[in-house]
């Protein structure tokens, strides 16, 4: 009988269920555009953010413990100062190393050029080809963590005898890109100025395997910058900050496997010996801080979304029930009971917030592809979790909207009903 008086109430008025139906379907697009946009807007925003720089600085062991003792002749520790080229590619095999976007190593030092003129350097890569586990082509340098650094020229080649010029420096000396320069007899040329804002601006920036050898440290560097893509820091990540052989079993094995950026820093130093892995707080902190005022300004467009249509299936429902007071009078006079009066009701805005629902997943995902190509030039993935999701909300604001309504059936008595008098 329940599915008989469906089917001649969608056929009897199906505009008033087409109007309630295209409300949940337009609440359900902005509700699945806006699920798609949340989940994925960590990992597009913190690629996004990489412009900041790198957010973990590695540096040994002993020179983190005892910075105040320098790098000079007094520092009883200042041969042993330093980490192994060879252990770089260990980065690459660490739990988090897909959330791992580009490493660079430094190694500063002071070089002579012709022979009297001296000038600082630092040795880096700039776009390194280097071999690492289950990985064909990989490549990293200052080139991708470090994307806010203007060159004016080119990049130079990590296997030629290239360098960049900071814009202080070259416009100190009168250097343009593609001068040429001798050290200890070895021509290099200048293929770019750079212009980074920081102290890079005062020196030469060469390929590691020069400054390894001008500065006679083969094999051998003194930090390595690390960029990576991290979820905020929340009161675990902090905990373990403080002390991560103080969590038990349970507790360290979330944090250990939950992209935060000290737990990526503690694996990183787990994979190379003899370092200290620190967050660069200034980049780290600010990326979740941001990342968790979108996601609330998301949070609270939903609920707005779900207010929204809930009032505007009400509306429909109750104006539906005033229209229909005389079949519901009949149907009471005949002996419904008001529960099956109500199950009409919500089977009605149910069925209609389905249809609508699902309708409104392949709008909002569509919706979404268009909001990432226009964010970050790139597509949001699409998640299958937001569809059952969306389709529990789309019934729950039929079923809301229909709440209201349905408490006025209660009042309706029949003998006034049915002599118009309602």
């Amino acid at each position: 009988m329940i599915f008989r008086m469906l089917r001649q109430s969608w056929l009897r008025n199906p505009r008033r269920k087409i109007l309630a139906m295209t409300t949940v379907f337009l609440a359900a697009s902005l509700l699945s555009a806006l699920m798609l946009v949340s989940i994925d807007i960590g990992d597009q925003m913190a690629r996004e953010m990489k412009s900041y720089g790198a957010n973990i600085l590695m540096l040994p062991a002993e020179q983190a413990a005892l910075p105040s003792l320098g790098d000079g002749e007094d520092n009883p520790l200042a041969g042993q100062s330093s980490l192994d080229e060879s252990e770089l590619p260990n980065i690459m095999d660490i739990f988090w190393r897909n959330n791992i976007t580009g490493f660079a190593p430094l190694l500063n030092g002071e070089i002579k050029l012709d022979g009297n003129h001296a000038v600082k350097i630092i040795g880096t890569f700039f776009d390194k080809r280097l071999t690492v586990p289950d990985e064909d082509d990989y490549h990293t340098g200052q080139k991708i963590i470090s994307p806010f650094w203007h060159i004016q020229g080119e990049w130079p080649d990590d296997e030629k005898d290239e360098i960049l010029a900071g814009s202080a420096l070259a416009r100190a000396q009168g250097w343009q890109a593609g001068r040429e320069l001798t050290v200890d007899g070895m021509p290099v040329r200048i293929t770019g100025i750079l212009t980074s804002g920081a102290e890079e601006e005062d020196m030469l920036i060469v390929p590691l395997r020069l400054a390894q050898r001008w500065l006679d440290k083969p094999g051998k560097i003194q930090a390595v910058r690390v960029s990576a893509l991290t979820v905020p820091e929340n009161d675990l990540s902090k905990r373990a900050l403080r002390d991560p052989d103080a969590l038990d079993a349970e507790t360290y094995d979330l944090w250990y496997c939950t992209a935060y950026v000290t737990s990526i820093a503690h694996q990183l130093e787990e994979a190379v010996s003899g370092s200290i892995a620190r967050p660069i707080w200034q980049v780290a902190a600010s990326e979740g801080a941001i990342i968790e005022k979108i996601q609330s300004l998301l949070i609270m467009a939903t609920c707005a979304a779900l207010l929204a249509a809930a009032m505007g299936v009400a509306s429909l429902m109750t104006s539906a029930l005033m229209e229909r007071s005389r079949e519901i009078g009949l149907m009471k006079a005949l002996g419904a009971h008001y529960w099956q009066i109500s199950l009409l009701f919500y089977a009605e805005a149910i069925l209609g917030s389905l249809a609508g629902g699902m309708l409104g997943c392949l709008a909002g995902w569509g919706l979404a592809r268009v909001i990432g190509w226009q964010l970050f030039n790139a597509p949001l993935k699409f998640s299958w979790i937001v569809t059952p999701c969306v389709l529990l909300l789309s019934v729950f604001i039929a079923m809301l909207g229909t709440w209201f309504p349905a408490r006025r059936i209660a009042r309706l008595y029949p003998a006034e009903v049915l002599h118009g008098r309602a």
